[in-house]
C-alpha cells in the first residue's frame, strides 16, 4: 500500500521549474565554517586604520549621506573591501572584520568610518520609513509585542531572518550586558535541504506570501505586501524570509488569505 502526504506533490515535473540547487561557496554549513575562523575572519591592520582615520579627519564636516567613495579614500584597505563585497555577494556571503579601535573614537567618527568603508561595498539605503542610512541595536523600550515594532530597539532576541538589503553589516560600539550574540547561517543551505527533503515545500517557498510593512507605508499602497520567500533572479537564489511580517500580517489583516498547513 503506498500513501501519499497531505499537500505533496508525486509528479517531478511539478518541480521543474524551482530553483536549483545552489552549489559553490555560498552553501555552506556551520560546523564546517566553524571549525576554521580564519577563513571568514580578518583584521585590520596599523596601516588600514591610519588611512580610516585620515579619511574620517577629511570628512569631519560633511554630511555622512552625502559621502561617496571618492570621498573617502582608503588607498590599502579600499581594493581589500571591495574583494570582501565580492566575496559577500558572490561567495560565502559573510565575513567579520576585527580590530577598528572604536574605543577611543567618538561616536560620530566610528559612524563615519563605519559609514565611509560601506561606500566602497555598495550604496547606502535607507532601513525604514524616517530615512535611517545607520540605525542603532539597542533596547530603548520598544514594544516586542506591537507588531509596528522593530525588534532591534526591545530587549528580545532577534530570530534568524533575512534582511531585505543586498549586504548588512553591524558594527560593535560595545558589548551588550547580557545576549547581544549574532549568528548566521546560509540561506543557500536552507533551500538546499528543503529541496532535497520536501521539494513540495520548495515549490510553496517560491509561491507568493502576504508581510506586513509594520506601519512603513509608501503613499498609495497597502499596508501590507505579498512575494516569496525565495526566487532566482539572473541566475542568483534570492531569500527575502522574517517570519515576524508574515505573523504581524496574519494578525492585523484578517481579510489576507491565511497560512495554509504546508505554508506553516
Amino acid at each position: 500500500m503506498s500513501t501519499a502526504r497531505p499537500g505533496v506533490v508525486e509528479s517531478s515535473a511539478d518541480f521543474a521549474d524551482l530553483p536549483p540547487v545552489v552549489e559553490g561557496a555560498a552553501a555552506w554549513y556551520g560546523p564546517d565554517l566553524m571549525s576554521k575562523p580564519e577563513v571568514w575572519t580578518r583584521h585590520f591592520s596599523e596601516l588600514e586604520i591610519q588611512e580610516l582615520e585620515e579619511a574620517v579627519q577629511q570628512c569631519a564636516d560633511r554630511d555622512l549621506v552625502s559621502l561617496s567613495r571618492d570621498d573617502f579614500p582608503l588607498p590599502t584597505l579600499g581594493p581589500i573591501l571591495l574583494e570582501i563585497a565580492e566575496e559577500i555577494l558572490n561567495g560565502r556571503g559573510f565575513i567579520l572584520l576585527k580590530g577598528l579601535p572604536v574605543w577611543k573614537w567618538s561616536t560620530a567618527e566610528s559612524a563615519t568610518a563605519y559609514y565611509g568603508m560601506g561606500t566602497w561595498i555598495g550604496c547606502a539605503v535607507s532601513q525604514n520609513a524616517k530615512g535611517h542610512v545607520l540605525g542603532h541595536v539597542k533596547d530603548i523600550g520598544g514594544d516586542k509585542n506591537d507588531p509596528k515594532t522593530r525588534i532591534y530597539t526591545t530587549n528580545a532576541a532577534q530570530p534568524y531572518h533575512v534582511d531585505s538589503c543586498d549586504v548588512v553589516g553591524l558594527l560593535c560600539l560595545k558589548p551588550a550586558m547580557s545576549g547581544g550574540h549574532s549568528n548566521v547561517t546560509s540561506s543557500a543551505t536552507v533551500y538546499n535541504e528543503v529541496l532535497r527533503l520536501r521539494p513540495d515545500l520548495a515549490k510553496v517557498l517560491t509561491e507568493d506570501i502576504s508581510l506586513d510593512r509594520k506601519g512603513e507605508v509608501p503613499e498609495g499602497k497597502d499596508p501590507w505586501f505579498s512575494m516569496p520567500l525565495f526566487i532566482q533572479h539572473h541566475g542568483h537564489l534570492v531569500s527575502w524570509y522574517d517570519r515576524s511580517f508574515i505573523s504581524a500580517a496574519q494578525a492585523r489583516f484578517p481579510d489576507l488569505p491565511r497560512l495554509t498547513p504546508v505554508q506553516v
